[in-house]
């Protein structure tokens, strides 16, 4: 009896299945690859599927209790911590996919720079067809930066701003231990000790239950006026209304949110006109770059080889924790 696999991916190449089925082969596996208008094909695979490769909440509720392992293609799986219901098996092992450093931290140096040379007051001073160009800027060189999270996404942060002649990177995470590239880490707990003196803050959290709001009003509030606030973590962590606040009033030199709430972002809602505002509909740490799904699909192969030795995956998630 063959051991299988349910693909539900919209993103994989010729190349990324030929590299599935070979890791496969080797680890005593069937592979069966669906797209995304195949959800009942893929459905009906997967009730004798032991694992499950895919981004899909309402497939994953359709598994049989017999589903061992779901690998989920997305780095954030807070839908399935929030929701033990959605698995049949609790039991079933959770993996995440954090291929996206790489993609998230250009985009975090691009929207760092877009603000630092005053890309949102330049874009409003060309669209009214005026002519201006004397506003003050500053660089990443010998800047300081804050890193609220230090994981993949902020590593790969540090080090390109690092290479950019960075003059201070401090990062801020839950224990607090030491991570290469940055000049010190403290724990969270220190976060209303540290933001008084914060240049750019950059926020990379997951969605749990103690990142909501971490960013209130109260915090807020003591950002210096001439701060920055870039956020590609989620969008909860942030207190929105007092943030367009202080971005309308100047209280805040401004902000790149690439992560909101809500998702999709309302027609009416006060964000899109928020003053010096750079607005991304989550874009940056997507699949559309190819480098992120070669990762992506190279993190399930090894993961899917050491499932098939019985050794312990390299990508398990702590569903209590929520990453």
């Amino acid at each position: 009896m063959s051991r299988d696999i349910c693909i539900y991916q919209e993103f994989l190449t010729g190349v990324h299945r030929a590299k599935i089925e070979s890791a496969a082969a080797q680890a005593g596996f069937v592979p069966h690859f669906f797209a995304p208008d195949q959800f009942e094909e893929a459905r009906e695979c997967l009730q004798r599927c032991e694992v499950l490769y895919a981004h899909s909440p309402d497939l994953l509720r359709t598994a049989p209790a017999s589903l061992k392992w779901y690998c989920c293609s997305y780095a954030g799986v807070d839908p399935y911590c929030k929701d033990p219901s959605v698995f049949a098996n609790p039991d079933c092992m959770l993996t995440n996919s954090n291929s996206y450093g790489v993609t998230i931290a250009e985009h975090v140096v691009m929207v760092t720079l877009m603000l630092l040379r005053r890309m949102p007051e330049y874009g409003a001073i060309v669209r009214d067809r005026e002519w201006s160009n004397q506003l003050p800027i500053r660089s990443i060189r010998d800047n300081e930066f804050t890193l609220l999270g230090t994981g993949n996404i902020g590593i790969n942060v540090a080090e390109r701003l690092r290479g950019m002649g960075a003059a201070q990177i401090i990062g801020l995470s839950r224990s607090g231990r030491a991570v290469p590239g940055f000049d010190a880490v403290s724990p969270i707990s220190r976060l209303d000790e540290i933001l008084p003196s914060v240049k750019i803050l950059i926020m990379s959290l997951p969605g749990t239950p103690e990142t909501v709001h971490i960013l209130n009003r109260d915090r807020i509030a003591l950002l210096p006026r001439d701060a920055y606030v870039i956020n590609v973590g989620r969008g909860t962590a942030i207190e929105q209304k007092p943030l367009i606040e202080a971005l309308n009033s100047g209280r805040l030199a401004g902000a790149a949110l690439d992560v909101m709430d809500p998702e999709p972002l309302p027609p009416d809602h006060p964000l899109w006109e928020a003053k010096n505002l750079i607005l991304t509909p989550h874009v940056s740490g997507n699949m559309t770059l190819g480098y992120t799904c070669d990762v992506n699909v190279e993190m399930f192969c090894t993961d899917l080889l050491r499932y098939g030795r019985g050794e312990p995956l390299k990508n398990l998630v702590d569903r209590t924790r929520g990453y």
